[in-house]
């Protein structure tokens, strides 16, 4: 696989645009086993909808993505089955939050979740959550709702930027759009910590402070995760 490009944006045109996927069609038999698997390790894991790309162009700037709609066992399969058949992409968006200091804070996956221990920002595959009633798929939105579904953060606690940047990886494509809190990083921390306890459902374990290119984890962090950071940290640098 190549090396994550980070790429900015000057916006995003996301749309829902059904069709069926042939892999969730004939491997199902292959699905269901694996989801049984993947459920006696994971037991609070929902076999809910999701949203994923099967076309996308970058035009002018824009990021134009269209997603069909499959069950999230069928897509568990085909990230562990090593993505076969034609080209497709988890798009999805990711809360960029950084603090007053500077400092960026990521999330650390929980045991009970598909990627415990790792480390990045607050985000999830898009859902029917994310699908306004015109077929956009509302990435800006996801962005609010992963937040403060994993943190407690809210929307009034926090500036958004009008800026996104996609870092493209493989089959993965991560729309990054920067979120600011007006407290320093262990304040920001603390709060989120406290807040994540009351929380209906926990997918944090801690909360991971990256206050320069030291911080960068590759071990822990996906590569897409990893290459934003460094490149934020030369911008700043």
């Amino acid at each position: 696989m190549s090396e994550p490009v980070v790429i900015p944006l000057g916006g995003v045109d996301c749309r829902f645009e059904p069709r069926l996927w042939p892999f969730a069609e004939e491997r199902r038999a292959d699905i269901e086993a694996n989801w049984s698997k993947f459920i006696a390790d994971k037991p609070a894991s929902f076999n809910g909808k999701v949203f994923l790309q099967h076309h996308w162009t970058i035009e002018n700037g824009i990021y134009c993505g269209r997603y069909l709609e499959t069950d999230y066992a069928s897509f568990i399969a085909w990230r562990d089955f090593g993505h076969p058949g034609p080209p497709m992409r988890n798009g999805f968006a990711m809360a960029a939050l950084q603090a007053r200091d500077g400092a960026y804070l990521l999330g650390v996956m929980g045991p009970g979740t598909a990627n415990a221990g790792k480390i990045y920002f607050a985000a999830g595959t898009p859902d029917r959550d994310d699908l306004l009633s015109d077929g956009t798929i509302d990435l800006a939105g996801s962005v609010l709702r992963e937040l403060g579904e994993e943190t407690g953060i809210r929307p009034e606690e926090i500036a958004v930027s009008d800026l996104w940047h996609c870092v493209e990886h493989g089959v993965r494509a991560a729309f990054m759009r920067p979120v600011r809190i007006d407290m320093p990083a262990e304040d920001a921390r603390a709060l989120m910590l406290d807040r994540m306890k009351s929380l209906h459902e926990e997918e944090l374990a801690d909360i991971y402070i990256a206050r320069g290119p030291g911080d960068i984890d590759p071990a822990r962090m996906p590569p897409f995760q990893a290459a934003y950071l460094k490149a934020m940290f030369t911008d700043q640098g």
